[in-house]
């Protein structure tokens, strides 16, 4: 099996945090450089999916595939009724 590359990234953290680190790698059993190794994995595909969905949103507006203001409050309002509103589309 090929080895991967890495890299060193140096950040400073309050201590509180690195404490919390700290008592992860213990209950876990991991290294402190897993831990962040996930960490780190996880805001990025967290940060590309808000990329993603921000670019489809404007796409859409662009599109002009939009909902109105007015039709969404009333739709909103409506959640709290007997009847409410189908969802706007």
């Amino acid at each position: 099996m090929a080895k991967t590359e890495t890299r060193v990234v140096t950040a400073h953290v309050p201590v509180r945090l690195a404490e919390k680190v700290d008592q992860l790698a213990d209950r876990l059993e991991r290294s402190r450089g897993w831990i962040m190794k996930q960490a780190l994995s996880s805001w990025i595909a967290q940060e590309e999916e808000r990329d993603r969905l921000t670019h489809e949103a404007l796409a859409d507006v662009d599109a002009a595939r939009v909902i109105d203001h007015q039709t969404v409050q009333a739709w909103a309002a409506s959640l709290s009724t007997d009847e409410p509103l189908p969802t706007p589309r």
